[in-house]
């Protein structure tokens, strides 16, 4: 028997967000979001799923609150809703909406657990799309507004901050690629709204220093790994043109000033352009306390001639997959971990998300996932092996809490420790909750 042991000082925690949990779409006056017209829009999401009622955690945040309680984790990661705390994007603040989240704020304070406040998990208000969304520089200046009143009525009891969850899925994922919520499919408008998140981002990190200075800000990209299939040059090449596209593309304006020229000039080829205005790039490199990284999987890759915009193919190293279709890849999480180390430095990190769906049932009152137990394990003993190669994690944040609206996949598809009957909305505590509880107390576990 193993012992993985981490450092006394790593915390611990879960995380949701807004729109895949909150329900209450029509409660407390929360205007539209961006998801609300896309689920509801018949072809974009499995089943016609939407976020109506979701887990209805709006009115059960207590009980929500309590299972991460007895899970005896430091941190719970949530994100607000934009349209529910400003119903028009900008202007006036909505109390109710506030209210909700200073409650949600004081009952996990109240319990010993910190808060960790996404700002921007993907649900743009809609009053904000119908001016031209993220492609609007505008957008940009909303977003500052937004994290300032934030920041102004949150600040003095939460200190821990990310601006902006998954830029690449909020850009490319939902604007050239058109799965996910506005759903376009244009390369130029993927570029400009990559640009503008991150400029987004920086403008709230500047804003962040004076209003709340003793807390600390982050960002949280979602990265993968390729191994190339071969040491070949076009395959290594290829690999990292296909990684630059989440990793160095929304890292290098951050921690470097600068975007990388590969991908500047790919995107150019068809014709999608980088527009950046003078002194943007001073603003995205403002310094930030830490990085969020999220992390689920990764994969072998070769090159291949027109496969895709990078002429990269992904080869299964095996056939272990979770049961959204992802391959298993829990080396790959040391990889990627090392490797941004070595390219960016110091920066501490948090694992603001990793974990697996694996769509288990309620059975006799139980839920046996040991799959997701095994993936857990697999994947915290890669952050082990990064903690112990010098690589500064300061947390580990497992998505999710709950099973939730998976986004364009409905609500088939289940990522939470804790099991949600979607038509009652009662909670049952998985199997795996119980081992991550356990690996929390002792701050490790045993393989």
């Amino acid at each position: 028997m193993t012992i993985i042991q981490f450092p006394k000082t790593l915390k611990w925690g879960a995380a949701t967000a807004s729109y895949q949990i909150e329900g209450a779409a029509h409660e407390g006056g929360r205007t539209p979001s961006i998801w609300d017209v896309f689920a509801h829009t018949p072809g974009n999401v499995k089943n016609g799923d939407h976020g109506d009622d979701a887990c209805n955690s709006y009115h059960l945040y207590k009980e929500d609150v309590q299972h991460l309680a007895n899970l005896g984790v430091n941190l719970y990661r949530f994100s607000i809703s934009w349209s529910r705390v400003l119903p028009q994007g900008t202007g006036d603040l909505n109390p109710d909406g506030v209210a909700y989240y200073r409650n949600l704020i004081q009952e996990l304070l109240d319990h010993g657990i910190e808060p960790m406040i996404t700002l921007y998990h993907w649900d743009l208000p809609q009053v904000l799309q119908e001016e031209g969304g993220w492609e609007n520089r505008k957008t940009v200046d909303a977003f500052k507004e937004y994290a300032i009143a934030m920041f102004k009525e949150f600040g003095g009891q939460v200190n821990k901050w990310i601006t902006i969850n998954e830029p690449w899925c909020a850009s490319f994922l939902s604007n050239y690629l058109g799965i996910h919520a506005p759903g376009k499919t244009d390369l130029q408008a993927g570029v400009d709204v990559s640009h503008h998140l991150l400029l987004a981002h920086g403008k709230a990190v500047q804003s962040f220093r004076d209003l709340v200075p003793h807390g600390e800000i982050g960002y949280a990209p979602n990265v993968g790994w390729l191994e190339p299939y071969t040491s070949s040059e076009v395959d290594i090449a290829a690999c990292n043109r296909s990684m630059m596209w989440q990793k160095e593309w929304f890292m290098d304006p951050v921690f470097k000033g600068t975007y990388p020229d590969e991908l500047i000039n790919l995107f150019a080829e068809h014709n999608a352009i980088l527009k950046i205005e003078k002194g943007d790039l001073e603003v995205i490199s403002q310094r930030i306390d830490f990085m969020g990284i999220n992390y689920y999987t990764g994969n072998l890759g070769r090159f291949k001639k027109d496969e895709g915009l990078f002429q990269v193919e992904e080869v299964p190293l095996d056939n272990r997959r979770t049961d959204i279709g992802w391959p298993i890849y829990a080396d790959g999480f040391y990889k990627v971990l090392t490797n941004i180390h070595e390219t960016y430095g110091d920066v501490p990190i948090y694992i603001t998300e990793n974990g697996a769906c694996y769509n288990h049932e309620v059975d006799n009152g139980a839920v046996h996932d040991q799959e997701r137990i095994q993936y857990l394990e697999q994947h915290l003993t890669s952050l082990h092996r990064s903690i112990q190669a010098g690589v500064p994690i300061r947390g580990y944040i497992v998505w999710s809490l709950l099973d939730n609206f998976e986004w364009a996949e409905g609500y088939e598809k289940r990522f939470g420790i804790i099991h949600v009957n979607f038509r009652t909305f009662e909670r049952t505590r998985k199997d795996s909750y119980y081992w991550y509880k356990q690996t929390v107390t002792n701050q490790g576990f045993e393989r």
